[in-house]
C-alpha cells in the first residue's frame, strides 16, 4: 500500500518502508532471541536478568530503588518484581528497604551476583559483538546509534501521565 491520498486516511507504508519494518523487527527478534539463548546456556540466566545486574552493578554501591530499575531496564514494576524475586532466589540480588521513604524498596547486588555477573559478561560480548558490531563499519555503527537514539528519543515522552511500563 502506499501513501494515503485522502486526509484521515493512513499514511501505508511505502514498498521500502515496509520491507525496512520487517526487515527490523526480523533482526531485532533474531538478536533477542540469539542473546537469551546464549545467556541461558553460558550463565542460566534470560538476557533480561543479565540487564538487571548489569543495572545494579554500574549504580552507586550497587543498588538501587526498585521504580528506577523498572524504569532503566524499561519493563513493569509487576515484571521487575517477579525478576528480583527470582534473582533473591538464587542470591544474586537482596531486597532493602529505603533508609528515606518507607514504601520503598532498594534492590542490591550481592557478591555472589557480581561474581556471576563478572563470570557472564565475556560470553555476552563476544555474542553482541559477533551479532552487530563485527558486521558493521565504523560509519554504519554510527548511523545505528544515531538512528536508534533518534527513535528512543520519540518514543520516551516526559511526563507522569505518559503510559509507559514501568509506570504501570
Amino acid at each position: 500500500m502506499t501513501t494515503a491520498p485522502n486526509p484521515g486516511e493512513p499514511r501505508w507504508l511505502t514498498a521500502e518502508e515496509q520491507a525496512v519494518w520487517r526487515s527490523y523487527l526480523h533482526a531485532t527478534t533474531l538478536l533477542e532471541d540469539s542473546l537469551d539463548r546464549q545467556l541461558q546456556r553460558d550463565a542460566g540466566m534470560p538476557h533480561v536478568y543479565y540487564g538487571l545486574l548489569v543495572k545494579l552493578a554500574e549504580a552507586p554501591r550497587r543498588r538501587l530503588r526498585m521504580t528506577e530499575l523498572a524504569k532503566d531496564a524499561k519493563i513493569t514494576r509487576s515484571r521487575l518484581s517477579h525478576a528480583i524475586a527470582r534473582l533473591e532466589k538464587n542470591g544474586w540480588v537482596r531486597r532493602e528497604d529505603c533508609p528515606n521513604d518507607r514504601r520503598g524498596q532498594n534492590a542490591c547486588l550481592t557478591d555472589r551476583g557480581f561474581e556471576v555477573l563478572k563470570k557472564a559478561a565475556p560470553g555476552h560480548v563476544t555474542a553482541v559483538r559477533q551479532a552487530v558490531f563485527d558486521r558493521l563499519s565504523p560509519e554504519q555503527v554510527r548511523q545505528l546509534g544515531e538512528i536508534t537514539r533518534i527513535m528512543a528519543e520519540s518514543l520516551q515522552p516526559d511526563g507522569t501521565d505518559a503510559d509507559l511500563p514501568w509506570l504501570r
